[in-house]
């Protein structure tokens, strides 16, 4: 028998970016013997970057605290989008308001959809292993997950009008931009709602791809609501 030397070392790598920060960002390790623990420093060394040892436990806690706390990050600026919208205010303007030149601000995100395979699974994760105590976390996922049936109901409150039977597009349907990965995008989500409320969805993306999609100049020609689900660079220049 082969004694297999077991190592758990968490990812945190940012999607779209693998190869650069594979390289760059330090390591955390963790084993289940010293051996193993000292193979897996060995292997990381080699490129070059810091490597930090922690119980198995403590290398676990690590991965769902981060995702946690970047996923709370995106709820507390929704909330505030929210707030800001419903009394009929910029919420862009301030943000910018709040973070030109005032270093505190600078990683405060702007709004918009929180999705992807892991910040709201490690989120659901440590709710469930903390006997479901996790309030932050809780009330994070009720902002970011509602935040699609809040556009919605935005829209139809600013044009005075029921969305049945009109045409509905959305831009972007990874779940963030310039990247083709779709999984858990709350982009689907809010095309679910958009037909609960009679709507005729259409999708389009830069990067992903699916035999119904179109193009973001068909999508904008054939809608009468537009909605930018992921802000892929392309839709920078886009006239509408």
């Amino acid at each position: 028998n082969v004694a297999v030397k077991l190592t758990f070392c968490p990812e945190r790598i940012v999607q779209g970016f693998a190869v650069r920060e594979l390289k760059t960002l330090p390591q955390i390790i963790s084993g289940f013997t010293p051996e193993a623990v000292s193979i897996a420093e060995d292997l990381f060394k080699r490129l070059g970057v810091d490597t930090i040892t922690v119980t198995v436990q403590e290398a676990e806690f690590a991965k769902l605290f981060c995702n946690a706390w970047r996923y709370i990050q995106f709820a507390i600026s929704n909330q505030f989008y929210m707030i800001a919208s419903e009394h009929g205010a910029d919420y862009d303007r301030i943000h910018d308001a709040m973070t030109y030149r005032y270093s505190r601000a600078q990683s405060f995100p702007r709004a918009g959809f929180a999705g992807g395979p892991c910040l709201l699974k490690d989120t659901l994760q440590l709710a469930a292993s903390y006997g479901n105590n996790f309030q932050l976390g809780q009330a994070a996922m009720s902002v970011n997950e509602g935040l699609p049936s809040f556009i919605v109901r935005e829209i139809e409150e600013e044009t005075g009008e029921s969305l049945r039977g009109k045409t509905a597009g959305i831009l972007g349907m990874a779940f963030k931009a310039d990247i083709d990965d779709t999984r858990d995008s709350l982009s689907y989500k809010l095309g679910k709602i958009l037909r609960f409320h009679g709507a005729i969805v259409g999708y389009s993306d830069e990067f992903a791809t699916d035999p119904t999609f179109v193009t973001k100049e068909d999508l904008i020609r054939s809608s009468d609501v537009v909605i930018v689900g992921v802000p892929h660079s392309a839709y920078r220049t886009l006239v509408i």
